[in-house]
């Protein structure tokens, strides 16, 4: 078994005591007995040590043992109690115990403050990681039995004769499953995002080109939700997944049919120094200050105006936040006057 830390310094200090004793013994050694003959042949001096020579020298030995010793402890003490408050918050967490920080101990050194701080922030994010997965793995289980349970219901209905099979009963089976096809492919694409493992295209992308298709194929689910668009499209080009901006895009426009129906939408892209963004506006009811700290969280939902009963998995600013990172970017809530909710997903620009 390692020996403690404590016993290292505390042994090594005195051997460090030692040695300077021994240096300062052959030093006068050497003086006496070689250099100050050589310099001063007639010199007379007596060469038997006395009973004070030994006394003395081994006071002095004595003295700088008791004071190697003293010192060795408090480094070791000072060095010790850190690493010993993270040892015990690292056990309980691999306990488990997630809510576990390792303790500040007073005198540390800098070093051990940075690792104590470290720690802690460490610790920190693992226990919100731990929430997030459990909170997330509880939404996966409802997103998917909601669906499943209605489709096994028709199903069910079906061979039981309650129901008809006319192609409207069939329509609808198929929207469940396309919903759970989507689920699943929202979240094989936020851990992908996650994992640093989305696969990425990349290839000369004009943001207002893209944005102009997309608005082609949701233009229906928009006017069916009342929706208004209005697009301010200035030049933006850069080095991008289309597909993935794309679907980024798309999230977006779902969002806003969901939760504004009724509202005015703009659609903006432009160059920003050396970033190229795209941004999507509503004038809906908008978020709370604690909806806007979450916004991004997945299968997270806001209360009031964005409620379950609109529809919609609780992945889709989730997921513009991944592609938006995965590309090196980021997707932000900026800030407005006045009701509403203004998304825009920053990309860096890449030469092409």
């Amino acid at each position: 078994m390692a020996k403690p830390l404590n016993t290292h310094i505390l042994i090594s200090m005195i051997g460090l005591t030692l040695l300077a004793f021994a240096v300062m013994y052959g030093g006068i050694t050497l003086f006496y007995f070689v250099i100050y003959p050589a310099l001063y042949p007639d010199a007379v001096y007596e060469e038997k040590w006395q009973l004070v020579d030994f006394v003395v020298l081994g006071l002095i030995l004595a003295t700088g043992i008791v004071a190697a010793s003293f010192v060795g402890w408090r480094l070791a003490r000072n060095i010790a109690a850190p690493l010993h408050s993270v040892a015990t918050a690292a056990r309980a967490i691999a306990a488990g115990d997630f809510s576990t920080r390792a303790e500040n101990v007073r005198w540390s050194f800098g070093e051990a403050s940075d690792l104590l701080a470290d720690f802690n922030s460490m610790a920190e994010r693992l226990e919100k990681t731990e929430a997030e997965l459990k909170y997330a793995n509880s939404a996966i289980a409802h997103e998917l039995r909601t669906p499943l349970t209605i489709l096994r219901g028709r199903l069910q209905g079906l061979l039981d004769g309650a129901f008809q099979p006319t192609p409207e009963l069939y329509t609808r089976l198929i929207d469940h499953v396309d919903d759970l096809s989507s689920i699943v492919e929202e979240l094989r694409t936020l851990a992908m995002a996650n994992a640093g493992q989305l696969d990425l295209t990349l290839e000369e992308a004009d943001l207002p080109t893209e944005v102009e298709a997309v608005l082609t194929v949701v233009g229906a689910d928009l006017s069916a939700a009342g929706i208004n668009t209005r697009s301010d499209l200035k030049p933006a080009r850069t080095i991008a997944d289309r597909a993935k901006l794309r679907q980024a895009l798309h999230a977006l426009l779902q969002n806003c049919i969901r939760y504004a129906p009724g509202s005015m939408v703009t659609i903006e892209t432009g160059m920003r120094q050396d970033t190229a963004f795209i941004r999507v506006s509503d004038d809906g009811p908008g978020l709370s200050n604690e909806g806007r700290a979450r916004a991004f969280e997945r299968f997270w939902r806001a209360d009031g105006s964005r409620t379950r009963a609109r529809g919609g998995s609780g992945l889709g600013l989730p997921i513009v936040h991944s592609i938006a990172r995965a590309h090196g970017g980021e997707a932000v809530l900026v800030d407005r006057t006045g009701p509403g909710l203004t998304v825009e997903i920053r990309l860096p620009v890449v030469a092409f």
